[in-house]
C-alpha cells in the first residue's frame, strides 16, 4: 500500500464540507422537489420511480433501489403503492424470474408527462442560486468534480443511467408555451 497523499486534517474538512454544503443543499432541493410533485400526490420516493421507470423503459426493482439510491425495500414497497393507484404494473421475465420488473402504466406515463409539463424554474431554489453563475459564464454549472465523487462512489453504470436521464429529456421533450413536453415520435426522428 503507498503513502497516504494527505492529511488527516486535510480529509476531515473535505468530508466535513461536502457533508454539510451536501446537506443545505438537499433540504433546499427536498423542499421545492416536494412542492413540485404535490399536486400529484406523489411523495419523493414516488416520483422518483417513475422517473427511473420513464427513462429505462421499465426496471427491476432492484436497478429502482440502485439507481434511486434506496434500500430495495423502500423500492418494491413505494412501487407497490403506485401499482395500487394504477401507475406501474410489476412483472417477471421470461428468462429471469428472480427479479421484479416495473413498468409504467399508459396512466403513471400520463401523470409523469403532467409532471414535467408542470415544471417552472421560478420557485426552485437550486435553479435561483445558479442562475447568476449561468449569467456570469453563460452557462449552469457542470458540476463535474460532482459528478466524478459520485461516479467513484456508486460505478460507471450508474453515471450511465444518470446520463441517459437526461439525455432522454434533451430529446424526447420541447419546449412550448411556457411548458416541457413530449414530443412526437416524428418530432423526435426530425431533430
Amino acid at each position: 500500500m503507498s503513502e497516504k497523499q494527505y492529511s488527516l486534517k486535510e480529509a476531515m474538512l473535505f468530508t466535513q464540507r461536502i457533508g454539510q454544503l451536501s446537506k443545505a443543499l438537499w433540504k433546499s432541493i427536498e423542499k421545492d422537489w416536494q412542492q413540485w410533485i404535490k399536486p400529484f400526490d406523489l411523495n419523493i420516493n414516488e416520483h422518483h420511480i417513475l422517473w427511473i421507470a420513464y427513462h429505462l423503459n421499465g426496471a427491476s426493482i432492484s436497478d429502482v433501489a440502485k439507481f434511486g439510491v434506496m434500500h430495495v425495500s423502500t423500492a418494491f414497497n413505494f412501487s407497490k403503492k403506485l401499482e395500487e393507484r394504477g401507475l406501474l404494473q410489476f412483472s417477471k421475465k421470461e428468462n429471469d424470474k428472480r427479479n421484479t420488473y416495473i413498468q409504467l402504466t399508459p396512466e403513471g406515463e400520463d401523470i409523469f408527462l403532467k409532471i414535467m409539463e408542470s415544471y417552472q424554474p421560478t420557485g426552485n431554489a437550486a435553479f435561483s442560486g445558479a442562475l447568476p453563475l449561468r449569467e456570469l459564464y453563460g452557462k449552469f454549472p457542470d458540476i463535474i468534480e460532482m459528478m466524478a465523487i459520485v461516479r467513484n462512489i456508486y460505478g460507471e453504470d450508474f453515471m450511465e443511467i444518470f446520463e441517459r436521464s437526461f439525455q432522454n429529456i434533451e430529446t424526447e421533450f420541447k419546449e412550448d408555451d411556457g411548458k416541457l413536453k413530449k414530443m412526437e415520435k416524428t418530432e423526435q426522428e426530425l431533430s
